[in-house]
């Protein structure tokens, strides 16, 4: 009987181990380095989107799989707009689950609401129109001023409040200074994601009835 014909006592060859090309000294990681770079993107935020990461794009859809199961162990979701170009990472709904939270999280200001609301629409209108959403910090100004009576301050106190608004969008790439520029900023794409059509409705009629409020409240004042 020729021993190599029996399956029982045939010899299989030694498996080679998996070859692990790393990066640097010491690298046991598995991504490739254009995923890396997007992972490091969406983890430090506000997103990835195709207009300004032309690079890392493309890389978030091809190593999809992979990023969302790197960002689950991390309790984290990946939420990505193919049609929109953008892509970003929020805490996953883990139910009861206790876990941690990785993500930076600041409470905001009725300020911040409102210019949140305004930057969404003005995006909206952007999209309807084909063109990026760009915005100068005067028109900010003048936009938000419409609600100075609802924060009962003086004028000085109610710019201040506003400057730190625009400084907190800065800081958080909602706006993103425009090159060559000192007052004009892109809109983040990534707040078609985070507010959604109905919630621009809900919002624009709650903010919609402060405002006649205080109208109501300044003319039955006059009318004394």
């Amino acid at each position: 009987m020729n021993l190599l014909e029996d399956e029982s006592l045939a010899i299989e060859p030694e498996s080679k181990p998996a070859r692990n090309d790393g990066l640097f000294d010491g690298d046991t990681g598995t991504l490739p380095l254009d995923a890396r770079r997007a992972l490091c993107q969406l983890l430090s935020g506000p997103s990835v989107d195709a207009g300004r990461h032309s690079q890392l794009w493309p890389a978030v859809l091809r190593f999809e799989a992979q990023l969302r199961a790197r960002l689950n162990d991390l309790f984290l979701e990946l939420v990505i707009d193919r049609d929109g170009g953008v892509a970003f990472t929020r805490q996953a709904d883990t139910g009861e689950l206790e876990t941690p939270v990785l993500l930076r999280s600041s409470p905001l200001t009725f300020i911040d609401s409102v210019l949140l609301l305004y930057l969404r629409q003005q995006l909206a209108e952007a999209d309807a129109q084909g063109h990026r959403a760009v915005v100068e910090e005067s028109v900010l100004v003048d936009a938000l001023s419409v609600y100075e009576k609802n924060l009962s301050t003086d004028r000085a106190g109610f710019n201040k409040r506003v400057a730190a608004s625009i400084a907190k969008m800065k800081e958080s790439h909602v706006l993103e200074k425009l090159r060559g520029s000192e007052d004009r900023y892109e809109v983040s794409p990534a707040l078609k994601l985070l507010f959604s059509a109905e919630d621009v409705q809900s919002l624009a009629q709650i903010y919609r009835q402060l405002r006649e409020a205080d109208e109501n409240m300044e003319e039955g004042a006059n009318e004394r």
